[in-house]
């Protein structure tokens, strides 16, 4: 008896032992995984505010893991004046992400049974051309209709978007057999809500979605001296002109955009079914749709929009229970940040963005092409950590802003040193080629595209300026 309860006793005391130890990893677990939250967030705070002070981020961002808000903040400011700093109240233009908000209306509409993703659009009497009995909604919701293109320059109101699509004829390609990325998609979406609800887009959206998620800092198209709302400008604090386009643009704050991404990842508003049918694009599978892009094998959706200057994207990572979110009104890097984001948040390799070389000697260039290219050298040589030189693009993107302010010989001197610099990149010598051609110096410019076919091609367009070329000199 004695020995038995010897034995219960040294067995208490094991598990008492167990137990303690379970507790120490637990918490030691614990600690680790609070201190590397820390250095995560750290991280990121050292990542957009080195972007800010480099002139490549002015915006607001929110990050959050396994639902629970990590990392929020604002860098810059409303507007060019840079008077009034941008709070978690400023309201952007989101771009193509408030094509979201028509998307999802339609499949309320299908889960309420008051339209059929298959029913042709003509079965909506919209006064529309023959081509709307082969076009269903689900080729709109997919950008595979085929209808008529909607510049975003042209139609200031919706009366000119339905002169445009009511007058034409024609299709772009057969229904369901190609993919177009257009607006003409998201005025019929939204005129087809209109029609099967018996109110307006606004209305629809504001009952059905804004009242319900209490997204109580969004407002559709609001004039400038509406309260928060920003305004974009330009690399030069000069304020961007505001597109005159068709209606139904919801602008929002970064928390109601969060408010509306987590929405959907519950199917507060439609199923998961629903959701997953506007994630999936049966007919470009590469290409997305009206959420953004879905990558299936990663889980993951990516959407970004861009309206003039305003530039906002979001990462919605279902795995790793992550979503990022950068909203912007000065154009630049917030797709790069993204994407760096998500790395630094899953543990790997990341770069922070190098300061513009492009934007350093621009305007400098834009004047005198000469200093301009001094500058280049000079920063190149005491400053070269600092800045992107290992980026061709930022010349390129030099080169063809001169070309197109007609400026051709300066446009030429830009390429010249991009293809100095990246001597063996094909895409840079196709754009000296362009260069040379627009300003008729054929020889040149066969010899660049020439180059850019040894260099690897430039998808069939060297050989097709080749050709060109030869006719118009008569070579061979």
């Amino acid at each position: 008896m004695k020995f038995l309860l010897v034995a219960v006793i040294l067995f208490t005391n094991a598990l008492s032992a167990q137990k303690i130890n379970n507790l120490k990893e637990a918490e030691k677990t614990r600690q680790n995984s609070t201190k590397q939250k820390l250095a995560n967030i750290n991280q990121i705070d050292s990542l957009m505010a080195t972007c800010y002070e480099r002139g490549l981020f002015n915006g607001n961002v929110l990050i959050v893991k396994n639902d629970k808000i990590i990392y929020q903040k604002s860098f810059g400011f409303t507007d060019e004046t840079k008077q009034t700093a941008l709070s978690n109240n400023s309201i952007f233009n989101i771009g193509s992400i408030a094509k979201e908000f028509n998307a999802v209306s339609i499949m309320i509409l299908a889960e309420r049974g008051l339209l059929n993703l298959d029913d042709k659009i003509s079965k909506f009497n919209l006064g529309l051309p023959k081509w709307s009995e082969k076009i269903t909604i689900r080729h709109l919701i997919n950008y595979a209709s085929g209808i008529p293109r909607i510049d975003p320059l042209v139609p200031k109101n919706d009366e000119e978007a339905w002169k445009i699509l009511k007058n034409d004829d024609s299709l772009l390609f057969e229904p369901g057999t190609a993919y177009r990325y257009d607006n003409s998609n998201v005025f019929l979406q939204r005129r087809i809500i209109e029609k099967v609800s018996g109110m307006s887009y606004e209305e629809f959206v504001t009952k059905n979605i804004i009242k319900p998620l209490k997204m109580t800092n969004s407002v559709f198209e609001p004039k400038f001296g509406y309260k928060n709302r920003t305004s974009c400008y330009d690399f030069d604090n000069l304020k961007c002109p505001e597109l005159e386009f068709i209606s139904g643009w919801l602008w929002v704050d970064i928390n109601d955009l969060y408010k509306w991404i987590k929405a959907m990842n519950n199917n507060r508003l439609i199923s998961k079914e629903s959701f997953y049918t506007l994630l999936q694009n049966p007919y470009a599978i590469d290409e997305g749709g009206s959420l953004g892009r879905y990558f299936e094998k990663d889980e993951l959706q990516r959407h970004n929009g861009v309206s003039y200057k305003f530039e906002s994207i979001f990462i919605n990572d279902f795995k790793n229970k992550i979503t990022i979110i950068l909203l912007s009104n000065n154009l630049n890097r917030v797709w790069d940040l993204g994407h760096i984001i998500h790395n630094l948040m899953l543990g790997k390799e990341y770069e922070i963005p190098k300061k513009s070389i492009y934007r350093a000697i621009r305007k400098e260039a834009l004047n005198d092409v000469d200093k301009g290219i001094e500058t280049y050298y000079l920063l190149k040589k005491n400053s070269e950590k600092e800045y992107s030189f290992t980026n061709p693009n930022e010349l390129n993107t030099l080169g063809y802003e001169l070309l197109r302010a007609g400026k051709n010989i300066e446009s030429i001197e830009i390429f010249k040193l991009a293809t100095k610099e990246f001597s063996t990149n094909a895409n840079l010598f196709d754009s000296l080629g362009e260069a040379y051609y627009t300003n008729k110096q054929y020889d040149l410019a066969l010899n660049s595209y020439e180059k850019a076919m040894k260099f690897g091609g430039t998808n069939g367009n060297a050989e097709k300026m080749i050709d060109k070329i030869k006719k118009i000199t008569g070579s061979n």
